[in-house]
């Protein structure tokens, strides 16, 4: 039982899957939703303030290998648009960003967004840990909903 702990928590931390995969994984395995909605949270977090304070310096790094130009300048693109929802309503932009459990949003790209637009942590991680936090229980909500209904 504790690899499905194990892979619930570390499931939240991989961009895309993030707690949108990891928590309805944990539920189908039978696990407790709270245990499942914690370790989602918590994995889900860990990668954020890793990637505001990195992510700048990873792709200078990346951009010296000739193939992952374009593909960093995709990525920069992607995090500028959702950046315009933070330019305009801030602190609320950079929530709903993550908040919103849909692709292309999340704790990751809330990060990258804030790590573009250069905004302080103490300013982005409130946001992401608040959005991480709605985006769980709504993700956890559609899940225990959907195994209710199943069995």
């Amino acid at each position: 039982m504790i690899w499905q702990y194990l892979s619930v928590f570390l499931t939240s931390m991989i961009p895309i899957v993030e707690l949108r995969g990891a928590i309805p994984v944990g539920i189908a395995e039978g696990l407790s939703p709270v245990v499942v909605y914690l370790l989602a949270v918590v994995g889900n977090l860990i990668p954020a303030p890793l990637v505001i304070l990195l992510i700048n310096k990873i792709f200078e790094l990346l951009r010296r290998i000739p193939w992952m130009e374009n593909k960093i300048a995709w990525i920069e693109k992607r995090g500028h648009l959702q950046g315009r929802k933070v330019q305009r309503y801030g602190f609320l932009g950079l929530f709903v960003i993550v908040a919103v459990p849909l692709p292309g949003t999340g704790a990751w790209t809330g990060s990258l967004v804030a790590a573009l637009l250069e905004i302080p942590m103490r300013k982005a991680m409130p946001a992401i840990i608040a959005g991480v936090l709605v985006a769980g229980g709504i993700v956890l909500a559609i899940s225990c909903g959907v195994s209710a209904a199943v069995t």
